[in-house]
């Protein structure tokens, strides 16, 4: 695995490191109607790459349409920190917002996978656009 990271949600009452995947190799949108609404970019973690190291207590986690993915919330400033995946229950996916020194911003151009179209469902599992950071121009 790779270095371990230090990661909070806005407010600090929930902290917890992670080991990432393939580094930043992995970010991704999704299309879903929840992660539309959530906005936030996603990294890839396995299970045993998380460790919350304060504010078990004040995590909150929110099921929906299938029940299958485990969405994580601080319960005190409601930032979304990480989530067990449908597509795949053996990762989770991070919040890159949360990691100590990353900003979805650090990112150029982020793959939008077709959460609408979810693969367990039969469906597409691939890319079906991207989102771009060009900053402005001093």
């Amino acid at each position: 695995m790779s270095e371990k990271l230090n990661a909070q949600c806005h407010c600090g009452a929930v902290a917890f490191t992670v080991e990432l995947t393939d580094g930043f190799n992995t970010i991704r949108r999704c299309s879903c109607s929840f992660c539309r609404m959530r906005g936030a970019i996603a990294v890839s973690a396995p299970l045993a790459g998380i460790k919350v190291v304060r504010g078990q207590d004040k995590l909150t986690e929110y099921r929906f349409h299938t029940k299958t993915a485990r969405h994580f919330f601080c319960s005190v400033c409601g930032i979304y920190t990480f989530h067990q995946r449908r597509s795949n229950p053996e990762q989770y996916g991070v919040n890159v917002a949360c990691i100590e020194n990353v900003s979805p911003f650090d990112f150029p151009v982020v793959e939008v996978t077709d959460g609408v179209n979810h693969p367990n469902d039969g469906a597409s599992n691939g890319v079906i656009g991207y989102l771009t950071f060009q900053p402005k121009k001093a």
